[in-house]
Order: C-alpha cells, then sequence, then structure tokens
C-alpha cells in the first residue's frame, strides 16, 4: 500500500470537525477565573428530516463522547486543584440533585419518584451536551433516510437481569424477547468471509485480508502461512493450533485455575503455547473492545474465559459452536433506554414515546430545563462542589463561563468514583482513597457513515479485525429493528462502519493503573483530524482494491472518545480477593450524611444493570435518612 496524502484520504473534504471548539471551551474555563468572570412527534419511518445539530446533539458529528467542552472544568479541579469564582445562588431548591444524567442518574431520578412521590422537585446536572452517558446516540442524516449507530454502552445482558432491574424494564414496557427478535445483527458476523483480518504494511510485511480468520477458532496450517510474520512466527502458530492436549494433566481442577489466575494471558501463550513475541502481538487487542484492556492485563484464565484460544491446551475440544452472545439491544445502543426514561420523567420533552418507537421519537431538547417540570434535566453543565449543610445539600456547577449554585435536600453522585473526592472534599480520607482506586477503562467507537457496502460484499466480509491498529476491529451496523427502527441487515447502504476498541498503551506501562491512564492520555492528546485519518487510511487499505473510494465514500465521522469508559472491574493480577464489604467500591459508596453515591463504579461492573441497581440502593440509603 503506497503511502497517502492527506489529499489523497479525501482529508479536505468537509466533514464537521468539531474539536475546533476546543480552544473556546479552554477560553471559556481560563475567563471563569479572571476577576471579571466572578460577577458572574413520532414518526413511521425513517426517513426524518435532518434536525439542526445546533438544537439535536445525536445529530452533531466530529469529536462526541467526552466532547470539547465537557471535561475542561473537571480537569481544572481534578488535575490543577482549580477553585471556581464565588457561585451566583440562583435560588433555585429541590429535594434531589443528581449529578450525572446517565443511565444510573436517570434511574435514581425514577426510583426517587417511586419512594418520595411524583411531586417530588429533581434536576439532574449533566456536563455533556447530552444526556445518557456512555449510552450516546449517533444520529446520521447525510445519505438520505436516517441511519443509527452505537456511540458507547449498547447491550443488555438479559439474563443476568436482578428482580430490581426487571422490574424497571416493565416499568418502561422494555420487551427484551421482541428486542431479540428484531435483532440480526451479530457484530458484523454474517458475511460469508467474516470474521476476516487484514494486515496493513505500516506494521507488517505487506497488506493483506484473510477471509474466515478468527483467532479465537482452530484455524488451519494453509490459513497461518498467509499470515505477514515471521517464518518462526508462523510456525510457532502451527504448533499452537493442535488438536487438543492437557498439558496440566499432572494438576487438579483447583491448583490449574490457581496457576492460571497467576500469569497473564501472554505469558501462558509465551510459556505454554509456544508462540514467538511476533506471533503473540497478534493477540494484544481481541479485548480492546470487550474490556477496553490489552491481553497482557488479563490473566490466563481471564483471558480464555473471555473467549481467546487456549482451552485446548487444558484438554478441551475447540469450540464448533461459535460465537454467541445473544444480548439484546437497539438501533442507538442503550441511547434508546435512557431516551424512554428522560420520556417518562419529563413528558414534555417526547409525548408518546414508547418502547415501540423511541429510537424514531423527537426529543424537544428546550423543554428538558422547564420551571415548571418537576423533573428538570440541565445539559453542559459541569459540577464542581458538593457539600453538605445543615439543611441538606449545596451543588456549584459551572456553564457557560459562570459558576452557579443550587440547593437541595438529597443529592445523588451519579458520575465517576475517582471525580468524586474533588467535587465533594469533605468525604473521609478513607472514603476519598477508596473512590480514587477505580481508574476506569477507556473506550473508543468511531462511526463512518459510507455511502455503500459494495466494496464490502465484492470482499464477502462485514466485520474485520486490524492488529496494529488505532481501532482494534471495525463491523457494520445493521440489522437491528425495533424501537419503530427498520434497517435490514442486507440493506446496501447508507451504513454505519463502526471502529471499536481503545488505544494500546506502551510496552513501559506495566500496572494495570499506568496502561488505563496512559491509553486515556493518548486518546485526549489525539485530535479529530488523527482519528478521521486513521479510518480514512485503514479503509483505503482494506477497502480501497475492491472500489471504495476513500474521497467520496465517506459521508460522515462520528468519533466517540470515552477516556473514563467502562467500569473498573477487580482483575485477577491487580487486585486483592476482596472479603464482603472490604472492597473499594463498597467503601467507596457509602452514604456521606444526605449524599449518596449511584453508577456502575458503585457495582465495579460495567453493564447498564448494575447502574440501574445501584441507583435502587442509593435511593434507599437516602430513605432510610429521610
Amino acid at each position: 500500500m503506497s503511502k497517502k496524502t492527506d489529499q489523497d484520504l479525501g482529508m479536505h473534504t468537509s466533514i464537521t470537525r468539531r474539536d475546533l471548539i476546543h480552544d473556546a471551551a479552554l477560553a471559556t474555563i481560563a475567563a471563569a477565573f479572571a476577576p471579571a468572570a466572578m460577577a458572574a412527534s413520532v414518526t413511521g419511518t425513517n426517513s426524518m428530516s435532518a434536525p439542526s445539530a445546533a438544537d439535536y446533539p445525536p445529530v452533531r458529528t466530529g469529536l462526541r463522547g467526552s466532547h470539547p467542552g465537557a471535561f475542561e472544568a473537571a480537569h481544572a479541579i481534578a488535575r490543577e486543584g482549580k477553585g471556581f469564582p464565588e457561585p451566583k445562588d440562583t435560588g433555585e431548591s429541590y429535594d434531589l440533585v443528581i449529578v450525572g444524567a446517565g443511565i444510573s442518574g436517570l434511574a435514581t431520578a425514577h426510583y426517587y419518584r417511586e419512594q418520595f412521590g411524583k411531586d417530588a422537585r429533581i434536576l439532574l446536572i449533566e456536563n455533556h451536551d447530552d444526556f445518557g452517558g456512555h449510552a450516546k446516540r449517533n444520529e446520521f442524516h447525510q445519505g438520505g433516510r436516517m441511519v443509527l449507530s452505537m456511540g458507547g454502552t449498547h447491550n443488555l445482558e438479559w439474563w443476568e437481569f436482578s428482580d430490581t432491574v426487571k422490574a424497571f424494564m416493565g416499568e418502561h414496557d422494555v420487551d427484551v424477547k421482541a428486542m431479540r427478535e428484531g435483532m440480526q445483527f451479530e457484530y458484523g458476523r454474517t458475511a460469508p468471509n467474516s470474521p476476516a483480518m487484514w494486515f496493513d504494511d505500516d506494521n507488517y510485511s505487506d497488506a493483506r485480508l484473510l477471509n474466515n480468520c478468527d483467532l479465537s477458532k482452530q484455524l488451519e496450517h494453509k490459513l497461518i502461512d498467509s499470515i505477514p510474520v515471521s517464518v518462526e512466527a508462523r510456525e510457532s502458530l502451527k504448533r499452537f493450533y493442535r488438536d487438543p492436549e492437557n498439558i496440566f494433566a499432572d494438576k487438579n481442577e483447583e491448583e490449574r485455575e490457581e496457576y492460571l489466575r497467576s500469569i497473564s494471558y501472554t505469558e501462558f501463550l509465551r510459556l505454554h503455547g509456544g508462540l514467538t513475541e511476533d506471533a503473540i502481538q497478534l493477540f494484544d487487542n481481541l479485548q480492546h473492545g470487550g474490556w477496553g484492556l490489552e491481553m497482557r492485563a488479563l490473566s490466563a484464565m481471564e483471558g480464555i474465559e473471555t473467549g481467546a484460544p487456549g482451552r485446548h491446551l487444558l484438554g478441551e475440544e475447540w469450540s464448533a459452536a461459535g460465537w454467541d452472545y445473544p444480548a439484546a439491544m437497539w438501533p442507538d445502543g442503550n441511547a434508546s433506554l435512557a431516551r424512554l426514561q428522560v420520556a417518562r420523567l419529563i413528558p414534555a420533552v417526547a409525548p408518546g414515546t414508547t418502547a415501540n418507537n423511541v429510537a424514531l421519537a423527537e426529543f424537544d431538547y428546550a423543554a428538558l430545563d422547564k420551571a415548571d417540570n418537576p423533573v428538570r434535566l440541565r445539559l453542559s453543565s459541569t459540577v464542581v462542589n458538593v457539600a453538605n449543610t445543615d439543611s441538606g445539600t449545596d451543588i456549584t456547577y459551572f456553564a457557560h463561563g459562570k459558576t452557579f449554585r443550587v440547593r437541595s435536600k438529597h443529592c445523588v453522585l451519579a458520575c465517576y468514583h475517582s471525580i468524586i473526592p474533588h467535587l465533594c472534599p469533605q468525604l473521609p480520607e478513607m472514603q476519598r482513597e477508596a473512590l480514587g482506586y477505580q481508574v476506569k477503562h477507556p473506550m473508543l467507537l468511531t462511526n463512518v457513515l459510507i455511502r455503500n457496502t459494495d466494496a464490502l460484499d465484492k470482499l464477502g466480509i462485514d466485520a474485520v479485525s486490524c492488529p496494529g491498529r488505532l481501532h482494534a476491529r471495525l463491523f457494520t451496523f445493521r440489522g437491528i429493528n425495533n424501537g419503530g427502527y427498520q434497517h435490514a441487515i442486507d440493506d446496501s447502504g447508507p451504513v454505519s462502519l463502526i471502529f471499536w476498541g481503545c488505544i494500546s498503551p506502551p510496552a513501559d506501562a506495566i500496572d494495570i493503573k499506568s496502561q488505563l491512564r496512559a491509553s486515556r492520555a493518548t486518546m485526549l492528546g489525539l485530535t479529530f483530524e488523527d482519528y478521521e485519518r486513521e479510518v480514512r487510511t485503514v479503509l483505503d487499505g482494506l477497502l480501497g482494491p475492491a472500489g471504495f473510494d476513500v474521497q467520496k465514500d465517506v459521508l460522515a465521522i462520528t468519533v466517540n472518545r470515552w477516556p473514563h469508559g467502562y467500569a473498573y472491574e477487580y482483575l485477577d493480577l491487580w487486585d486483592e480477593d476482596y472479603a464482603e464489604g472490604e472492597a473499594p467500591h463498597e467503601i467507596a459508596r457509602q452514604r456521606f450524611g444526605n449524599i449518596a453515591i449511584a453508577n456502575a463504579d458503585a457495582g465495579a461492573s460495567a453493564y447498564t444493570h448494575v447502574a440501574i441497581d445501584q441507583a435502587f440502593r442509593a435511593v434507599q440509603e437516602l430513605s432510610g435518612s429521610a
């Protein structure tokens, strides 16, 4: 693949670059510290007319997720220790203020109204320009009819639901069985040659697409011979992908598991799989999407349990069943769940919205924060301080270059754990330390709206792994037909092509926290142009030979970067086996006066149902203090 210039890649085309507001956002934050600032309807088809990006966040492209303007105030207090100007008292008083309008924050409002009555006055304060947290809706209109895609949290693992979550879903008319019946989507595993692997000539001896190449399945020698790595690496792969052989026959099950939880997955490949270093690197990013981690961060047991190859070395047969993850999903990920919650909490925002039409419901963002609403939702506002008072809580937030204060009987912090000690410095030191323990896993979903799937269809692929590239994997997003939305699995376009994963940390980032922080720093340091150049380079190299015109066939790009993404889950190699009640997340989430904590971090598990369970717990704690 010859090296292409930016012009060759189509970088000159007119695609919104949202990071242009980054400098303006920083200027607004800086101005806050200057003396002057101290004074301070439902439709029936996908063919909806395109809303204005100025007043409808889901259609905004460019840098999304943790977008410019959403994080600078938090960084100012957490990284630089800055205080904000004396706030202006708004005169507002609430029964409950919720910091964060993600799934857990919205569920908190639901449970609070159940516990304290429908007339309870509630304010949700959200630092992003849209609600839903990581459940981000990406809505495209550039190709004609509306195309939806997910920008973050997206699965409902219904088999893990508690009775509390089952009841919650029932109250919102969420029918998981019906959702499953409307799903053909399988993470891009429906084309005849998928999943495939693409090797670029920046990282390998030459660019090459290998069809039906899935490292988790037993590879034939002929396919291994086509992998562009050294001869020694290919021979080691042939030895690794052998028939089942129990290399731990001398150990009982308990001894085997203890050992496999004590070494990393990559060390397992090295010591017991016999793989060379350049063969091992093929496996490095297998869990960039699922865990937001390098495989070296997982134990051998964790790696095998998540589907990476290795069971055959324990004497087990290679699985013939193939990939199966029967989660339920909406066409915009769990953004539809957030929309259902908002429509129920603030009916004027989207009258007539149900689970059967939520994907196409028109939301009036101007109605989110009306004074006569019992529940209000305030966007683009970053909470910078929360304090207990004799009568309840004071909440200070920063918005539009000014600082404001509201008062409330109760407050629930539905934001991520590691920011909370900076928002609430009154907390006991032990709780502050516990909150700082959980470092979230970065997550990256870049949606590229392409004109059609002609090139993919010609190659017979719809899912490709890309070892060595910024995004570990890409796949088409279609075949989810619920919420009123229809997008057939064989629709040739326009279609969203999702580039999914995280960002590899440097080799010298040894412990898990260093790896996560290094990945986050890299993610925040990249501009929209960096992400755009990457996806255009991959599309040109992968699909260009099949007729894809990277200058004309890319219609829109939305980068959903989540530097604080997946909730931290305890890992074999890095965390103790804590006794019940003594784990950091259990200490961290304790109620503090009139302040409670609800988020996925509080359950140490990165799932939507956990976020809902934690919202229920937080409200029950406040009920006990009422």
